[in-house]
């Protein structure tokens, strides 16, 4: 919810200043699938018996590398996808760092699901204690006011990193190309494509 809103506000935002939907959709995203796949996959393993799985933390720690992986892909595509990879690679290193669990502090417990409460960890969630790694990187940051009633979790700095990251995008994805970015989305695709002519 929150990086749909991020995306919206950055979109919006680039319309109101002059972006277009035009040079949004002209944008060359190359297995858009892979992202969809990713992000089911997380919403499955919360919503589904996955989450008690064995396989649960490494199904979701795959699934976090592939989306990194597919936003390095489009770094000369999408300017500003560098911050989201970013984040989301802060949250790789303490997933990581907790075997595939995303530590969430012991205050927003009541936000999830009663499982987590009741059994300290569920999904690729854990509730945070003495033996948690790199805490500072788990989920701890949580609204205030107004804020915290729209987005009623708790969230990571990598996904605040994130969040500023595709909102730039969506931002920076309504303008123009420039020239350098078009000259490096057409080597890259000439690379792919021996013998292509510029």
């Amino acid at each position: 919810m929150l990086l749909v809103a991020g995306a919206a506000l950055g979109l919006i935002a680039g319309l109101l200043t002059g972006g277009s939907l035009h040079n949004l959709l002209s944008r060359r995203l190359r297995w858009p699938v892979v992202v969809i796949a990713a992000f089911l996959v997380k919403e499955l393993e919360f919503r589904s018996p996955l989450g008690t799985s064995p396989a649960g933390p490494a199904v979701f720690v795959i699934s976090l590398l592939v989306l990194i992986a597919w936003t390095i892909w489009h770094r000369d595509e999408l300017p500003g996808i560098w911050l989201v990879a970013a984040g989301m690679s802060m949250n790789a290193v303490v997933v990581l760092a907790n075997a595939g669990h995303m530590p969430v502090v012991q205050a927003a417990a009541y936000l999830g699901p009663p499982q987590l409460r009741q059994q300290g960890t569920w999904a690729e969630y854990a509730l945070m204690g003495p033996d948690t790694r790199l805490g500072w990187l788990g989920d701890w940051v949580m609204f205030p006011g107004l804020l915290g009633r729209l987005f009623p979790q708790a969230y990571s700095p990598g996904d605040i990193v994130s969040l500023a990251g595709l909102t730039i995008v969506l931002f920076l994805a309504t303008r123009a190309r420039r020239v350098a970015e078009t000259r490096g989305a057409t080597t890259t695709l000439c690379r792919r494509r021996p013998g292509a002519r510029v």
